[in-house]
């Protein structure tokens, strides 16, 4: 096998395939990428075994061919050589790299490419979600994922359709996001899954906010295609909670507060916060909100930032990081909390309201 190819352009690929490869050593195939080089076409694949990356790059083919090779090392090699093009030739089980306009030449060992891994066929039914509305919806729910392995089917994001609307749901347990789309393209039946974070995380890190992403569920799997890019992977087995349960159907009271306010204030009072208990006050009066950090053996912060409220005076104790993550993915300037009792769900929604919110349920005051 032989061709040439632009530096740049192949490093951009090769460092995808290396955010899915966790088996970092040399001897194992599953360290490797698969390179196929045909028509002018090089298609690389990397794998885990259970989430799954193609693309096709155009190269100068001179001799058709397979292979495989440690990733991480051609990356190391590909990052040292300047810019312009390299040649890649393949003897055996030999590989050389060499740029063209130097003279620089490093030689890999390669495993035949027949021991990669096969890897599952793309989905047949598949759907189109503008990328800017599925990538939204997977950075408003992908923080609240349970970090438990003892409770795998919490560690991704329940994915489902509800009537012509798309859903994706995230809980930990202690904390919920929802989001529910209306999308422009028709959606056909899929069934309820559980998607692992990982290939969401490559979608959000990869993916345009312009076009569409093709989405397809079938067979314990997930196909989502866009540009170039195909990523697949296997869906978590278990039972979903039932979200709905958690969501309150009508709350008596709320405050409303500028998002940056907040947001400024929580950095300060955070270092403050013993970050094993994470216990933030939220002191609630007419037109003040006073951000409280429990005393502790380093010490105490407060800080009082305007609000508009109408209640009695009340006090919720909060993780301050249920309170953060949200933040960061809220775009609107004020944000508004909704509660009955300081032990009940509290609901944090955009103001004024969009298609997303997040249920956070407060802490004991010990």
């Amino acid at each position: 096998m032989k061709f040439s190819f632009d530096r740049d352009s192949m490093i951009k690929e090769i460092a995808i395939a290396q955010e899915i490869i966790t088996n970092k050593s040399p001897i194992s195939i599953l360290s490797n990428i698969l390179l196929e080089a045909s028509k002018n076409t090089l298609t690389i694949k990397a794998s885990d075994t259970s989430v799954n990356f193609i693309t096709h790059i155009p190269v100068n083919v001179e001799e058709e061919g397979s292979t495989t090779i440690y990733c991480d090392k051609f990356m190391s090699i590909l990052s040292s050589l300047p810019q312009g093009e390299i040649e890649f030739e393949q003897e055996d089980i030999k590989v050389t790299i060499r740029p063209v306009s130097k003279k620089i030449k490093f030689q890999l060992k390669s495993i035949a490419g027949d021991k990669f891994p096969e890897i599952a066929s793309t989905g047949e039914t598949f759907f189109e979600v503008s990328a800017k509305d599925f990538k939204e919806m997977i950075s408003q729910t992908i923080f609240s994922v349970s970090e438990d392995g003892n409770r795998y089917f919490m560690t991704g994001v329940f994915f489902t359709k509800k009537e012509e609307n798309l859903v994706m749901v995230a809980t930990d347990g202690r904390r919920l996001s929802y989001i529910e789309k209306d999308v422009t393209n028709p959606v056909p039946d899929f069934p309820s899954s559980i998607v692992p974070v990982k290939i969401l995380n490559c979608v959000l890190k990869n993916a345009s906010d312009e076009g569409n992403i093709l989405v397809s569920v079938i067979d314990k799997m997930i196909f989502i295609k866009f540009g170039n890019y195909e990523f697949s992977s296997l869906l978590l087995d278990g039972q979903f909670p039932n979200y709905q349960r958690v969501i309150p159907e009508k709350q008596s009271f709320h405050f409303k507060v500028y998002k940056n306010d907040l947001e400024e204030a929580l950095k300060r009072t955070a270092l403050m916060i013993d970050k094993k208990i994470c216990r933030l006050l939220f002191k609630i009066s007419p037109g003040v909100l006073k951000l409280i950090s429990p005393e502790s053996d380093i010490g105490t912060a407060d800080e009082e930032i305007p609000c508009e409220y109408a209640g009695n005076e009340i006090t919720l104790a909060l993780n301050y990081r249920y309170i953060g993550d949200p933040l960061k993915v809220i775009k609107t300037d004020k944000v508004v909390f909704e509660f009955t009792e300081v032990m009940k769900a509290i609901t944090l929604r955009s103001d004024p309201a969009a298609d997303y919110f997040h249920i956070i349920m407060p802490m004991n005051f010990e």
